[in-house]
């Protein structure tokens, strides 16, 4: 049975359940004495009454207190409370790698790192005479400071520890070993991982671990298992007869060094495998020094590295670490040019100090000469500012007066940058000086900088696409959304070299993605060319770059005829950080220089906090990317968020009496970002799509399936509130010819929602006040983003929230009234603050005051319904830093 929070084993106090298992119960728990967390591994209970297994559970504890590594995780203590027998360890806080590939296969600098690390555990532990006989992606956790190999529940020490330093009893198999492959027909896990001597009932040696070290490889690499089954059979026989799909072919941008290492780990025959795990350590080292050793503007460096034969392990070693610092120097001592060879060169910009590049793939551009790279770079209050890069300089300078800038893109002769800020279009020069105001642009959705010197932007989220000169003047329309096709929005423009063609995507489509348009200035005219997932980017000398389905593609194109030819060609994984909005995947200079960014899942802690920020104490919950929605009325549950991948998010209820939490939806639905209570907590109401139009849902908490509300062909919808009453939910929709506006959609009888606000301006959001007779929301009518307060259902004036305002496309919001509605509480620019109300006849807003800044990195925060509680979502791990990729020679795989 499990242990309830709260139950002592000796001084350590259990606080929740963090995982179970064939290997144990694990909990968080409070070690008393020294006043830190811990983790605490119980022995199945089922097996407590065998005193032969108690004893074996016992020699794994010596056997792993025996392993002081940094990346294997700590053993602190062993103990007896009662008939439980239990392990404390090192609490290690981050995410597993299984987790992590849920969504996709990791960046091929992260590959190399954490192998390295992984291997050097192991080597640690076969010279301490321990094998660790399960080694695979749930028992690795990535944490800020690397890989940690968890779980030593399966080792055995082995006769060389024993005779080495004879301090290690050899062992029998320890009695949390994992319970055998499941039933047939259904799909198994850890035999994915063991090596066929294991399979054979043949003695393990430290080699069995590099076998499996190899299929972990091949699946950080690739996201793919390197041997997968239905079936205990067709498991079983692919290890022992089948060679792995060639992770060319899945990951191109793999370096071919670790697919030979990778083939060299995975020999079915133990003696001509690699035989330790110092020497895996060192071929993935060497790829990541090089890296590190070029930091200074490059990382992971693909270098031809030989094939492993045994026996040339020094000259090996001195002729790999030559040519990797070699490329990694070229990288920045040669000119920028594209490369005449096969071979890609590759290597990561990261931004500077603490500031950090967020998701979307647009905040990076690489030059049209393909010599310096501009990235948006936000620092800790969520400012965001240009950043600029010469790839052949060691260091970057911030551009001055690029305050909330956004969705840069460069002038075709590479000496300006255009950009997104404050509501404006904007240029300014890379060699100094002030930028310049162009004309309006109050919610961008990217711009094209032509030859000809136009630009081409799309100035709203909802609206056509406009052209202004280079100098700036009066913008005029070039494309407008064609309603009969149920277009809302023309986005992403890119110019073609001859300055009178672009590219351009319309939106909204459904699942199978979004048109791709070629336009022409002056005429109007326009063709629909491809349909992908992300805005095209044209590259020299005639492709178009872009993604379809998880892959970033390379398709001919005749710019003179408009049309695409032959098979899209796979470059490689498309961006891990892709948002399905019609944002463009990557950048591409004229030179063939190729960039993107990319940043991983933030996990986050849920805590409360009081209303001046100081900490009370800890929500039970395990390690994920948590983002609290909503408390329920009675203040018993909170709805929250759990993001799997950028493709996958479902809301889960946390019932905060006992500390159960439980999924209210499933995928390939996806969540968006609103999960709203009822007003009688017996429903919720959210927005779903499985990426293409949202629809609008409402589901009974106690289960059942969920009804739709509301659904149309409006792309994007957002839900809000409910009415006090319970017959309204107010959500955001954009429309063509206003933008944003603010609806109320009818919960009963025909679903035909109507506006409360719309103007000319963006508005978003939706907070009804508890005696329904006001309504909050965000609006951009003076440039920025800010709260206002007007009458339901109005019209009525709008009376802005004092200190709500913040910059470019970020909104305002979200808020929350107070159930005497005398009090807003809100956030803005990452701040918690909240203002007095006043009201009558009318409503007066009084100066808000802040309360405490929210974590950097967080993922939100909501107030329990008395508001003298915060919960708040606290990172934890940042499992991918934010990065940009430069690949010097892209083109050199297609042509392979």
């Amino acid at each position: 049975m499990p242990l309830a929070v709260g139950t002592r084993l000796g001084p350590y106090e259990i606080l929740s359940p963090l995982g179970a298992g064939g290997m144990g119960e694990v909990y968080r728990a409070r070690d008393t004495r020294l006043g830190r967390d811990v983790a605490v591994k119980v022995l199945p209970g089922h097996l407590m009454a065998n005193a032969e297994l108690r004893a074996r559970f016992e020699r794994e504890a010596r056997a792993a207190s025996s392993l002081n590594h940094p990346h294997i995780c700590t053993l602190h203590d062993v103990g007896h409370e009662g008939d439980i027998a239990y392990l404390v360890m090192e609490l290690v806080e981050g995410e597993t790698l299984a987790e992590r590939l849920t969504r996709g296969p990791l960046p091929a600098s992260d590959v190399v790192k954490f192998g390295a690390q992984i291997a050097d555990a192991l080597d640690r532990a076969h010279r301490a005479g321990v094998i660790h006989r399960d080694l695979k992606p749930g028992n690795v956790m990535l944490t800020k400071a690397g890989a940690k190999l968890l779980d030593f529940g399966l080792a055995r020490a082995t006769a060389l520890g024993a005779a080495a330093g004879g301090s290690v009893a050899t062992m029998a198999p320890s009695p949390t070993i994992a319970g055998p492959l499941t039933a047939e027909g259904t799909m198994v896990g850890t035999f994915q991982y063991m090596a066929p001597e294991q399979l054979e009932g043949r003695e393990a040696d430290a080699r069995s671990d590099l076998w499996s070290l190899g299929c972990v490889l091949y699946e950080m690499a690739t996201g793919k298992r390197a041997f997968d089954g239905s079936t205990q059979a067709s498991v079983i026989s692919a290890i022992m007869r089948d060679v792995p799909r060639p992770m060319a072919e899945l990951a191109p941008m793999s370096p071919p060094a670790l697919e030979r290492l990778v083939g060299a780990l995975l020999a079915k025959d133990p003696d001509e495998r690699i035989q330790t795990a110092h020497d895996a350590k060192l071929q993935l080292q060497w790829a990541t020094d090089a890296g590190s050793d070029a930091r200074s503007g490059s990382a992971a460096v693909s270098a031809a590295v030989p094939s492993w034969s045994r026996g040339r392990g020094s000259k090996l070693a001195w002729g790999v670490a030559v040519v990797a610092l070699l490329a990694a120097a070229a990288a920045w001592f040669l000119p920028v040019r594209q490369p005449t060879g096969t071979g890609r060169l590759r290597y990561t910009i990261e931004p500077p100090g603490s500031f950090s590049v967020t998701g979307n793939s647009i905040t990076a551009a690489i030059s049209a000469d393909g010599r310096a790279l501009v990235l948006v770079a936000s620092d800790s209050s969520g400012t965001s500012r240009l950043w600029l890069r010469e790839l052949g300089a060691l260091e970057g300078r911030m551009l001055e007066g690029t305050e909330h800038a956004l969705l840069p893109f460069w002038s075709p002769d590479s000496r300006w940058v255009g950009f997104f800020a404050d509501g404006k279009l904007k240029r300014i020069a890379i060699a100094g000086g002030q930028p310049e105001v162009l004309c309006d642009a109050p919610d961008a959705r990217g711009g094209s900088w032509g030859s000809r010197g136009t630009i081409v932007f799309a100035p709203i989220a909802t609206g056509p696409l406009m052209a202004v000169a280079q100098e700036g003047g009066e913008p005029t329309e070039v494309a407008r959304p064609d309603s009969v096709r149920g277009e809302t929005a023309l986005r992403a423009p890119c110019f073609l070299p001859d300055g009178r063609h672009f590219l351009f995507v319309s939106l909204p489509r459904k699942v199978e993605g979004y048109d791709v348009h070629l336009g022409e200035l002056g005429s109007g005219k326009r063709r629909v060319v491809m349909r992908t997932w992300a805005s095209p980017v044209y590259a020299e000398p005639g492709y178009i770059v872009a993604v379809r389905g998880a892959q970033l593609t390379a398709q001919p194109f005749d710019p003179g005829a408009g049309k695409v030819s032959g098979k899209p060609m796979t470059i490689g994984a498309a961006p891990a950080a892709l948002a399905y909005d019609g944002a463009p995947a990557v950048s591409v200079s004229r030179s063939g220089v190729l960039a993107y960014s990319s940043a991983g899942m933030v996990n986050t802690r849920l805590e409360w906090w009081t209303r001046e920020g100081r900490f009370l104490s800890a929500v039970p919950l395990p390690t994920g990317s948590w983002n609290p929605r909503g408390i329920s009325p009675d203040g018993r549950q909170v709805l929250l968020l759990r993001t799997a991948s950028f493709s996958e998010t479902d809301i889960w209820r946390l019932d905060l009496t006992n500390g159960q939490a439980s999924r209210l939806t499933f995928a390939p639905t996806q969540v968006r970002g609103s999960a709203i209570w009822a007003p009688d907590g017996n429903r919720i109401a959210y927005g779903s799509s499985p990426i293409g139009p949202e629809q609008l849902f409402i589901q009974p908490t106690s289960g059942g399936p969920p009804r739709l509300l509301y659904g149309s062909d409006v792309a994007l919808k957002n839900m809000y509130s409910w009415t006090p009453d319970g017959k309204f939910v107010v959500f955001e929709a954009p429309d063509p010819r206003t933008g944003w506006d603010v609806w109320a959609a009818p919960v009963e009888g025909t679903p035909v929602p109507v506006p409360v606000v719309r103007t000319p301006a963006n508005e978003s959001g939706g907070w009804i006040s508890p005696d329904g007779r006001w309504l909050a929301f965000a609006s951009d009518e003076s440039g920025r983003f800010e709260l206002y307060v007007q009458a339901f259902p109005g019209p009525s004036e709008h009376v802005p929230v004092p200190g709500s305002s913040t910059s470019g496309n970020d909104g305002a919001g979200p808020c929350w009234w107070t159930r005497d509605g005398r009090e807003i509480m809100f956030l803005a620019a990452n701040q918690l603050r909240v203002a007095p109300v006043e009201a009558g006849a009318t409503i007066r807003i009084g100066p808000s005051r802040l309360l405490f800044p929210l974590p950097e990195g967080g993922l939100g925060a909501c107030p329990a319904p008395d508001h003298d509680r915060i919960m708040v979502a606290v990172p934890v791990a940042r499992v991918a830093r934010a990065a940009t990729v430069i690949d010097m020679n892209w083109a050199s795989e297609i042509h392979r």
